[in-house]
């Protein structure tokens, strides 16, 4: 899975040039050499334990060596401070939704940091080879691993669906190598690479084979291991998390037809950028649900009176949309996603017909409309752009067909933008 980490330009070309510069002086620590200064020294070596001992405490699953290449990159990352408070505000979003997905594929859940060293937690990220999404896939291990990308859709791009995609590509390269630190490395310069670096070394483990991984990948384990550190003891170096500036609480719907993202913004009355945020997948703006092919939707938490406003539009006219609670429909070879802590669905949201909200009201001064032969109001209702639910509720007209000659009530007011 060949990418550039794309922590930034600037970062990523003073990072290779500091671990290179470690890497020339041999495997020592970079601390200074003994210079007749014991108390200069001491200090430095404990500061040394302490970053050791930090590390030691969060330790999990995932071995969190400390050494020379690991603490330039803590220096590198703590430096950036205004960096780190953002990716840590973005953390209180993304985060839960990681760690339920790679808690239920089986891969240690503090892997989620790896993603920060891959993007900052950004699903729009595009490196200068076309990695994309925050877990920066290639399109070619896109496509193995189930991630759907079209004229309409790029679920790289997709937190969720991308975040499956990269607990199976891990899951794989744990179960080849057994060892998470060379299939956290593999991640970065594929699995060939490291199983040419084994053959060289003749060793199974990172620090091993280092030296017979490409540069970037040289750096890539240091780097995640820092970026462990960091997010667990920013605010022992100043890093405070960044107040989020979209809603962390939201609702989950599927669609199963053509919706546009801004029809859904104006029903919610919220800001299309947001919603944009929550639903970076979707380029053109326009939800490609199909029957059989439903899309997922994430919306901010609905206020009550926009139910029947967000009802509509997701229903559209003679396609009525069927709205359920995660799991979705996922990709082929990629797990069904479950229900995550950020996306739980509102109790509103309903799976079968019977459940609609209720009607609006009728308007003081209604319009109405003369029904002809053979006409049903599914029909009268599409050709004035009216929920056929809402026109039956005014009207009290059961299902079925209606007799011609009769008039019925229509309301102008709430008729939908048409797709």
């Amino acid at each position: 899975m060949k990418r550039i980490v794309i922590f930034t330009t600037f970062l990523l070309s003073l990072q290779i040039v500091k671990a290179n510069s470690i890497a020339a002086a041999g495997t020592g620590n970079n601390l200074p050499k003994n210079t007749g200064d014991t108390a200069v020294n001491n200090s430095l070596a404990f500061s040394g334990s302490i970053f050791k001992l930090r590390l030691d405490s969060i330790q999990q699953e995932v071995p969190l060596d400390y050494n020379e290449y690991v603490q330039t990159y803590i220096d590198l990352y703590t430096r950036h401070k205004e960096e780190m408070s953002h990716v840590l505000g973005l953390a209180k979003y993304y985060f839960p939704i990681y760690e339920k997905i790679f808690h239920d594929a089986g891969i240690p859940t503090e892997i989620k940091y790896l993603s920060i060293v891959e993007s900052k937690l950004d699903p729009n990220a595009v490196s200068r080879v076309g990695a994309t999404g925050p877990w920066q896939f290639m399109t070619t291990t896109a496509k193995i691993y189930g991630l759907n990308m079209d004229s309409y859709i790029d679920e790289r791009r997709d937190p969720i669906q991308a975040s499956y995609a990269a607990a199976a590509y891990l899951k794989d390269a744990y179960q080849e190598f057994g060892d998470w630190l060379l299939a956290i490395a593999s991640y970065n310069c594929g699995k060939s690479s490291v199983e040419r670096a084994i053959e060289k070394a003749g060793a199974m483990d990172f620090w091993s084979i280092r030296q017979y991984l490409p540069p970037e990948t040289r750096n890539y384990v240091p780097a995640y291991i820092a970026m462990s550190y960091v997010m667990n003891y920013g605010k022992k170096h100043s890093i405070i998390p960044d107040i989020l500036n979209f809603h962390p609480t939201t609702d989950t719907l599927m669609v199963d037809r053509m919706v546009e993202l801004g029809n859904v913004a104006r029903a919610l009355n919220t800001n299309l950028n947001d919603l944009t945020m929550l639903n970076p997948a979707y380029k053109r703006l326009i939800i490609n649900g199909a029957v059989g092919a439903p899309r997922r939707l994430i919306i901010p938490r609905a206020n009550h009176r926009n139910y029947s406003a967000l009802y509509n539009v997701l229903n559209g006219i003679n396609d009525p949309v069927l709205l359920l609670p995660l799991p979705t429909v996922a990709a082929a070879s990629i797990p069904v996603p479950a229900p995550v802590p950020a996306y739980t669905p509102a109790t509103y949201v309903a799976a079968t017909r019977a459940a609609a909200p209720a009607a609006t009201a009728a308007p003081a001064n209604p319009e109405y409309y003369i029904i002809k032969a053979g006409e049903t109001l599914e029909q009268v209702a599409a050709h004035h752009g009216l929920n056929v639910r809402d026109v039956r509720a005014w009207n009290n007209i059961p299902e079925g067909q209606l007799p011609a000659g009769q008039k019925v009530i229509l309301n102008p007011v709430a008729k939908i933008t048409k797709l």
